[in-house]
């Protein structure tokens, strides 16, 4: 059967044919749609878990009860599950263990870069590396069998190009499997220094044998052409090199941990010269050098995503391969959602002249202008952390400084960070925008919120009653699209003395069941004095006037801009009757 798939639907695919019975995971672009597709399938559970280290935790029970399991995280999701997953090695498995990872060239929905490939010395990991939808596919199923053959964690690592983009797949059934029985066996399973030292050795014995075995049967691929030139490349790099140089011989490493050091020695002994493909961190290039093989040093860029058109000129052509941008498309930079609750908070953080930590959202946005409310982001829950790392040393010039955090990030990781606040006896205000999703990954659920990846409805985590529960004395809820109000609360919490919690409550724009009627500007009572254009809305724009204008398609009536608006010049489309400053 023959499907048009996208590399993280054949993942999905893969593991239901491989016979997995649960995938875990924490949401996270590019990685998100597999766990999600995976749901969807028979016979199977998906969860969201908080954050990938729990992920990966789940997963390890999953395996130790002899079930096959999927992991499914982006590239920084690695970092946070890297805890757990370096001892998984040492311990191995007895249900095959995949973990999928998607990477980020280009940074199209990341704070970094990294290539993960290097996970796999690193933690000393299996890494397999499809290059398109097929093969995410396979070599999703023989990571399954790589895994409890070696007994070892096997990571399948793509990349938001192969993510993303569709192609055919020939889709087979399901291969049901009895679970493997669990036996006790402290030795393997606990790991405490007395047996993580034999486990540790036991482990380069596991990869030594993946080496051999791999000589043989590992998914690399060796296409002979024109032998005058021979490129070595992997994953979506191997694309862009066919497109660019269809004549080149191409030895296609499909698994880069253990490196193929034979296949790269024989192939290079079979052209006259070569040369190294490949995205991200020099990792094979680094490999292939300790192996003495000479190759030319193409003058590929040191970060972002390859293309056929880099390919080409690195190479010294420009062909048909070479594609810019169509001229004069309109820009489109990177905006909250006519509506979002967000908007009207960061609107409302103006006026206490805060210095803003911030983190990883939709939220991130309110860095840019014309909002330009947020002073940092690091990594997922580190606002918190900033927040009281900043005040501990005496503060910043004076001012107050505020975190801002997801209501998903909250949980992901920042619950942890403000345990630390309230254990240290820190102070500062620590803003958790609660709009009752993960929004900005694609609506998925969360412990906050109370719906599972299977649809389920679950226990909802009381924010104030968390916060409370660790002795913050004041939690406050606000409703951000009332700014004035909203306002108000900023100003007393940033003077006042210690820890103090303001949870920011309304549901996400695109989720809202019932739009309001929209508005539309009174020329007539418009001042143009801009103040409406400040919160940076996307259905509001100016005339040549400098008047503001209102896009009743756009307009989803959260009528932020009718309060902000003192010459009550905003009115409801449909009535014209003057509304004044409230709803």
């Amino acid at each position: 059967m023959t499907k048009l798939l996208s590399g993280n639907e054949a993942v999905a695919r893969g593991a239901w044919e491989a016979g997995a019975v649960l995938g875990v995971g924490y949401p996270g672009t590019p990685s998100t749609e597999t766990l999600q597709n995976f749901a969807g399938m028979p016979d199977v559970r998906a969860e969201w878990a908080p954050n990938e280290k729990v992920a990966l935790e789940v997963a390890s029970g999953a395996s130790m009860a002899g079930a096959r399991v999927l992991v499914a995280m982006k590239h920084v999701g690695v970092n946070v599950a890297a805890d757990p997953l370096f001892t998984q090695a040492y311990i191995g498995v007895r249900g095959g263990l995949v973990l999928l990872v998607a990477d980020d060239p280009g940074m199209h929905s990341s704070q970094n870069e990294q290539d993960s490939r290097n996970w796999g010395p690193f933690a000393r990991v299996p890494i397999l590396e499809p290059s398109d939808s097929a093969e995410a596919l396979e070599f999703t199923k023989l990571a399954f069998d790589i895994s409890e053959q070696f007994d070892i964690p096997v990571i399948v690592r793509s990349t938001t190009r192969i993510s993303h983009s569709k192609s055919l797949v020939s889709a087979g059934e399901r291969a049901e499997r009895e679970r493997i029985p669990f036996e006790t066996d402290a030795p393997k399973w606990v790991m405490m220094p007395s047996n993580a030292r034999v486990r540790r050795l036991d482990l380069d014995r596991r990869v030594a044998e993946l080496k051999t075995w791999a000589q043989e049967h590992a998914p690399d691929r060796v296409e002979y052409r024109d032998t005058s030139l021979g490129v070595i490349t992997s994953g979506i790099a191997y694309q862009y090199v066919r497109e660019a140089l269809p004549d080149a011989s191409i030895l296609k490493v499909g698994m880069s941990f253990p490196v193929p050091e034979q296949a790269i020695r024989d192939f290079a002994a079979r052209v006259d010269r070569v040369a190294v493909v490949e995205e991200a961190d020099r990792y094979l290039r680094t490999h292939i050098a300790a192996l003495g093989v000479e190759f030319d040093d193409v003058p590929l860029p040191a970060s972002g995503e390859l293309s056929p058109g880099i390919v080409a000129r690195a190479f010294g052509s420009e062909g048909d391969t070479l594609r810019g941008s169509i001229p004069g498309l309109p820009a489109r930079p990177p905006l909250m959602c006519p509506g979002c609750p967000h908007r009207g908070l960061y609107y409302a953080l103006r006026s206490v002249n805060a210095v803003v930590t911030g983190d990883i959202g939709c939220y991130t946005l309110g860095a840019l202008p014309p909002l330009s409310q947020m002073d940092s982001c690091l990594c997922m829950g580190a606002s918190i952390g900033m927040m009281h790392g900043a005040n501990v040393v005496g503060g910043i010039e004076g001012r107050p400084i505020v975190s801002v955090i997801g209501d998903s990030t909250f949980a992901h990781s920042g619950i942890t960070g403000l345990v630390n606040v309230a254990y240290n006896g820190g102070s500062g205000v620590v803003i958790i925008l609660d709009n009752r999703i993960t929004a900005m990954t694609g609506h998925q659920g969360n412990p906050l919120m109370g719906r599972t990846l299977m649809g389920e409805h679950s226990q909802e985590i009381d924010i104030e009653k968390l916060c409370s529960a660790l002795g913050i004395e004041s939690v406050r809820t606000v409703d951000p699209h009332d700014i004035d109000a909203t306002r108000i609360v900023l100003r007393e919490e940033v003077k006042r003395e210690g820890l103090s919690v303001i949870v920011s409550r309304a549901p996400c724009a695109l989720i809202v069941p019932e739009k309001e009627d929209p508005y539309a500007v009174n020329r007539e009572m418009c001042t143009a004095c801009g103040a409406c254009i400040k919160l940076g809305c996307p259905a509001i724009s100016t005339d040549d006037d400098g008047h503001a204008e209102i896009d009743i398609t756009v307009c989803v009536g959260c009528a932020q801009c009718v309060r902000v608006c003192k010459f009550d010049a905003i009115e409801s489309s449909g009535s014209a009757c003057d509304i004044g400053g409230s709803v």
